[in-house]
C-alpha cells in the first residue's frame, strides 16, 4: 500500500501461474516484480547483481531493466540457451555483440571437448545454435532422461500457415561416427511423427552416402512463402559455429516460448573485469 514500509514478509505479489503472460514453462521460474524489488531494494544504477543459478534468466532480465550490470550463471547448457532467447526477445540484445557467454564452446576442438565430458549438454548446447527445444531434458541436471531417443534430439516448431496447427522440425545430434543409416532413422522418425522437416546435426563430417540419402528425402513445400526447402538437412557443427550455414526453413519460428517486449529503459552491459 502507498505510504506503507514493507516488512520481511511479502505477500503482495503472486507464484506465476498457468496463465501468466511471463510465464516460460521453466518450473522454478520467478515473477520478475519479487526480483525487481529486491534489486531496487540493495543496489543502485549500474552496480552489479550477481545470479549464480540463473535459470530462465528472470534475475537477469529484472537487472538489465533497472539499469544494473548482471552476470548469470548456470550449470546446464538448456538454461543458457533459455537465457539467451529470453533477451533477445525481451530487449532485442545478442550475445558477442552485447555480452559475453563465457563456457561455451567456441570452437571445433571445443565442441569435442564438451562431447567427450558430457553428452547431454554437447547435445543441448549444439541444439541452441539452430533454436532448437531438448526433447527429454531435465532444467537444472546435468543429464536428460535416459532411454532411446528413437532418432529424435531436440524440435524446432514454426508457423507456414495462418490459422494452422505449428509445424515441426526434428532434430538429431551426433558426436560420434556417423553413416547413411543415421539418416534414414532420421527419415522414418520424420514420417512416423508427421513432422515437416528433419535436421542433422554432425560434429565429423557426413560421409558421401549420408549426402545422397538426405537429397532423396525431397523437399518440404512452404505454402506461406511459396518455396522449396529440403526436407533433411545435414549440418556440422563447424558450420554452426562459424556462420556459414543455417537451417533452411520458414523463419516464423515458435520454438520457445516468447518473453513479452519490454519497453522500459535498457541497460548497457559493458565488460567486466573477471
Amino acid at each position: 500500500m502507498p505510504g506503507r514500509i514493507l516488512d520481511n514478509v511479502w505477500l503482495d505479489i503472486f507464484p506465476i501461474n498457468s496463465q501468466a503472460a511471463e510465464r516460460l514453462g521453466y518450473p522454478t521460474q520467478k515473477p520478475e516484480a519479487l526480483l525487481e524489488r529486491i534489486i531496487q531494494a540493495s543496489s543502485s544504477p549500474g552496480d552489479v547483481v550477481l545470479d549464480p543459478f540463473a535459470g530462465c534468466g528472470t534475475t537477469i532480465a529484472a537487472a538489465q531493466r533497472l539499469d544494473r550490470q548482471w552476470i548469470g550463471i548456470d550449470i546446464t547448457h538448456l538454461s543458457i540457451a533459455l537465457l539467451k532467447n529470453r533477451l533477445k526477445d525481451q530487449f532485442g540484445i545478442k550475445p558477442k555483440a552485447d555480452y559475453a557467454v563465457i563456457g561455451e564452446p567456441g570452437s571445433l576442438d571445443g565442441a569435442r571437448e564438451l562431447a567427450r565430458y558430457n553428452r547431454f549438454q554437447f547435445e543441448w548446447w549444439a541444439l541452441s545454435l539452430v533454436q532448437a527445444r531438448p526433447t527429454g531434458a531435465l532444467p537444472g541436471s546435468r543429464r536428460g532422461k535416459k532411454g532411446a531417443d528413437q532418432g529424435v534430439d531436440g524440435v524446432i516448431t514454426f508457423i507456414d500457415e495462418a490459422n494452422v496447427k505449428p509445424k515441426r522440425a526434428l532434430v538429431q545430434v551426433k558426436s560420434g561416427k556417423v553413416s547413411s543409416r543415421d539418416i534414414r532413422d532420421l527419415v522414418g522418425a520424420v514420417e512416423r511423427e508427421e513432422a515437416a522437416m528433419g535436421v542433422f546435426i554432425t560434429l565429423e563430417a557426413p560421409t558421401r552416402e549420408m549426402v545422397t540419402e538426405a537429397l532423396s528425402a525431397g523437399v518440404y513445400h512452404s505454402e506461406a512463402f511459396g518455396r522449396e526447402f529440403p526436407r533433411i538437412q545435414l549440418l556440422t557443427v563447424e558450420e554452426l559455429l562459424d556462420e556459414t550455414n543455417a537451417v533452411q526453413m520458414p523463419m516464423q519460428r515458435a520454438t520457445f516460448k516468447q518473453a513479452a517486449r519490454d519497453r522500459g529503459p535498457q541497460a548497457t552491459q559493458p565488460p567486466l573485469p573477471l
